[in-house]
């Protein structure tokens, strides 16, 4: 018996997607020349709390994926509110994306951007064939938080959002919230 995959209309998928609201990160690495570059990265999700990974999906033809394959390490840059026009840049096709934006270099020799609510840093552990995209798993090798207590800039249904300005504070920790995070089931996500 052979079965046929359902003819997706790409639009249709695309606007269901775009339902479920996501952060907003910026990849950057250093190119072979010691360039700076990088990408504006809506896929990026955590997995795995021991060891330490995350991944991130970049289309198959990014020119930056190229790069920090070569590099074998990144930065994953977690954009503040008000770095919309740092969103904005590294979501665009200009040539220089660093140009105007203030950043460092980071302990595995990576850009880090100013004003980003956290960093992590990260060697290319695995990449694994995801369609149009690869799927790059990433072990982390450093972290940073912002010592301000800003709010993540988020993206939904093909626009960028926030939350409500009295919820700009997070929740206590709960000790429920602990054991999800560190319990390993079969029906849990993290």
């Amino acid at each position: 018996m052979t079965t046929t995959d359902p003819v997706i209309d790409p639009r249709a998928f695309r606007n269901a997607l775009g339902s479920f609201c996501t952060g907003i990160t910026v990849i950057t690495t250093l190119d072979g020349d010691g360039n700076p570059i990088g990408f504006a990265c809506q896929s990026f999700a955590a997995l795995s709390l021991d060891p330490p990974l995350i991944l991130f999906c970049p289309t198959k033809e990014s020119r930056s994926w190229a790069a920090i394959e070569k590099n074998g390490k990144f930065c994953v840059n977690m954009l503040a509110e008000e770095q919309q026009p740092v969103c904005a840049r590294f979501g665009s096709r200009e040539p220089d994306k660093f140009a105007g934006v203030s950043w460092r270099t980071g302990e595995l020799n990576v850009p880090i951007l100013d004003d980003a609510l956290a960093t992590i840093q990260c060697t290319v552990d695995r990449v694994v064939d995801g369609g149009d995209h690869y799927i790059v798993i990433g072990r982390v090798q450093a972290l940073s938080e912002s010592k301000d207590s800003g709010r993540p800039l988020l993206f939904y249904r093909g626009q960028y959002t926030a939350i409500e300005p009295e919820k700009s504070t997070p929740a206590p920790w709960r000790a429920d919230l602990e054991h999800f995070l560190t319990t390993t089931t079969l029906d849990t996500w993290l």
